[in-house]
């Protein structure tokens, strides 16, 4: 391969993992922020708060489902441009909402930007360009979600300390459209004549994937483990709060996401031909153990060791279904697959914050909910180990 080739192609890989820091500081960690700032400022429960942040996840399942036609339509690029100024626009939105019914255009807007900005967007940045690497230009591209993690979460705190949450707002989204639209342009461009060739494959019928036990269970695995994921992710701050302090919380997520990004690219190197079912449930399972410290846990040592044991499967649990899906499906269907897995998953754990802040607001602690957590990883790991024999 010319060396102009190789240097774009990893130019490509750092674009996206820009994007994931953009994306998920705002997309992901942008939710965990708010629920709790808005319901100190504003005194609506948790539970409605909750409930908006499923919504966010649910729009955004939908829309996700469909960008394989949309990149098709007007190209990689201009639709992460447009995620970049929704993601925006609605992180003002969230800031500024004063009664509770302004949280549903803040959430369409929201939910429209994390869409383009999601792991199916990366994996359709960055796939097109590798094949034998491509494990490892996933989980370089996915360390800018635990990156965004590392920088955002504190700096949401630190922001809104200072200046308000409106301001802190304001401050990202500006900085997201200015740095992320012009990467875009530049960068995400036409893919590699390899991958053009592969493109005009005929994909296999969307439903007939779904039928499929590979994609069946490689689904609700994931689904049942971001599930979980997710659910923690939106409460961890509130949870961990009490014990340790709003600021010190934060700075728990910043821990986890290191601990994500060490995971991640440690799986990245190691993967290589491995039974990426079999990483995946011990992923899982790991989890699980953390999950279980953070829903009993009281000391700094028990807290400390939960949080670790969560974040080092964090990130892994959204690089693995594009890795699965290379190595089960043919190279014309990969992007539909993660495309659709991905939608599914959102579909499901779209519920987690709204079920989590339910069950807490019920049993006033947040005991049972992490034990759902636990038992939801468990469950993903049972799964996704059901569906080796699926394929050769």
């Amino acid at each position: 391969m010319a060396a102009s080739a190789v240097s774009e192609k990893w130019k490509v890989v750092w674009v996206a993992f820009v994007v994931a820091v953009f994306g998920w500081g705002l997309g992901f960690y942008g939710p965990a922020v708010y629920l709790p700032t808005l319901h100190a400022t504003r005194g609506w429960s948790i539970a409605i708060l909750s409930t908006a942040i499923t919504a966010h996840y649910l729009l955004s399942a939908a829309l996700i489902a469909g960008l394989p036609e949309a990149y098709r339509r007007f190209g990689v690029g201009k639709v992460t441009m447009a995620g970049a100024i929704l993601a925006g626009v609605g992180a003002v939105a969230w800031a500024n909402v004063q009664q509770p019914w302004q949280l549903i255009p803040a959430l369409v807007l929201s939910g429209a930007g994390w869409a383009a900005t999601s792991g199916a967007a990366l994996n359709a940045m960055v796939a097109p360009w590798f094949e034998r690497d491509r494990p490892k230009a996933i989980s370089m591209a996915f360390n800018g979600a635990s990156v965004g993690g590392i920088l955002f979460a504190p700096l949401w705190m630190a922001l809104i300390s200072a200046f308000g949450l409106s301001p802190a707002a304001l401050s990202f989204a500006i900085a997201m459209i200015v740095v992320v639209c012009p990467l875009a342009f530049l960068h995400l461009k036409a893919p590699p004549v390899a991958a053009q060739a592969t493109a005009g494959v005929a994909p296999s019928p969307r439903a007939a994937l779904m039928r499929e036990r590979a994609f069946v269970t490689m689904s609700a695995a994931f689904a049942l483990g971001l599930f979980a994921q997710i659910g923690l992710f939106a409460h961890l701050i509130a949870r961990l709060a009490p014990d340790v302090g709003p600021a010190v919380a934060a700075a728990a997520i910043s821990a986890i996401t290191l601990c994500a990004i060490l995971g991640r690219t440690l799986l990245g190197w190691l993967l290589g031909q491995r039974d990426r079912r079999v990483v995946t449930a011990a992923n899982l399972g790991i989890q699980a153990v953390g999950s279980l410290l953070l829903a009993f846990g009281s000391g700094d040592v028990a807290l400390v060791l939960g949080c670790v044991l969560f974040g080092l499967g964090v990130g892994n649990l959204t690089s693995l279904p594009p890795l699965i899906a290379q190595q089960e499906f043919r190279a014309a269907d990969v992007g539909t697959v993660v495309a659709l897995v991905v939608a599914t998953n959102q579909a499901v754990f779209a519920f987690a914050p709204a079920i989590f802040g339910w069950l807490r607001d019920a049993t006033e602690s947040y005991v049972a909910a992490f034990c759902l957590a636990a038992m939801a990883q468990i469950a993903a790991a049972l799964i996704v180990i059901a569906g080796r024999t699926s394929r050769g």
